[in-house]
């Protein structure tokens, strides 16, 4: 049996792969996507922070795909 393939599943997993955190200086955490304009997150913890910034990234690929944007891609 063949398995699925859900492709914008694989890009979200993809692009959180390429997220860099910074700590703050309050201790908290920023998270950003670099080859991803615009996706930037902040928690007080490593978990909040993957967890918003997971979230951002979902909307963002949304938005861009509604108004037409293409998706950033990186080859290997």
């Amino acid at each position: 049996m063949a398995t699925a393939r859900y492709i914008l599943s694989e890009y979200v997993e993809l692009a959180l792969g390429q997220a860099v955190y910074d700590k703050l200086e309050d201790g908290s955490l920023s998270g950003r996507i670099p080859d991803c304009k615009g996706v930037l997150a902040f928690g007080g913890t490593l978990r909040e922070c993957e967890e918003e910034l997971h979230s951002t990234l979902e909307d963002w690929i949304l938005a861009g795909l509604k108004l037409g944007h293409a998706l950033p891609v990186r080859t290997a």
